[in-house]
């Protein structure tokens, strides 16, 4: 998993006013929990574009005020019009206990099905898991070179080293579906024999 750094400073006061001083500094009110102690903090905004507005997962080394964390982002909060952060949830990470994650599936390979004329149809862009931290990859690769007109992936057939998936079994990840012009194309040649 790729490791961010972030630098915050703690925050002593928690109530709206000082919340909306915080955001007219262009700073967002974060707060770190999951282990003895929750710590209120603020990051500066621009930091947080890095890791808010892409599709990878990331072990943040969060340090505040000189004491360092290991966390993962658990929530975050934006703005209805404007579309900016408003609040972001840390959790805290430990090497000895599992975590809970959405993790990126990445669909690799070409599929029979696809290369028969199907379309490959993705639903399920990523997938919850639970394992260590150091066990987290930053995507789930999905092989469907084996994968036929009308068939699909699902959860149940997934099985990854040290992570278990909690999506439930029955969940399609992707299929390859037939196309109406391959469908009639299959029908007319039916036709002529």
């Amino acid at each position: 998993m790729k490791t961010f750094n972030l630098k915050g400073t703690k925050r002593t006061e928690t109530g709206k006013k000082s919340t909306k001083q915080l955001r007219k500094e262009d700073r967002v009110p974060c707060v770190l929990y999951g282990g003895d102690e929750v710590v209120h903090f603020s990051i500066d905004a621009t930091v947080l574009r890095h890791i808010v507005y892409t599709p990878s997962v990331f072990l943040l080394k969060v340090e505040v005020d000189g004491a360092a964390y290991d966390a993962v982002l658990q929530d975050l909060q934006f703005h209805p019009v404007s579309d900016k952060v408003l609040h972001v949830d840390f959790y805290r990470v430990f090497e000895d206990k599992p975590l809970t994650m959405s993790i990126p599936a990445v669909i690799t390979g070409n599929s029979d099905g696809v290369k028969a004329g199907g379309k490959l149809q993705v639903n399920m862009r990523k997938l919850k898991v639970r394992g260590l931290a150091a066990h987290m990859p930053d995507a789930l690769k999905i092989d469907i070179t084996t994968v036929g007109l009308g068939q699909s992936v699902k959860v149940g057939s997934l099985h990854f080293e040290n992570l278990t998936v909690l999506d439930p079994a029955n969940a399609v990840v992707c299929g390859v579906r037939l196309t109406r012009a391959a469908r009639g194309a299959a029908q007319t040649s039916d036709a002529k024999k």
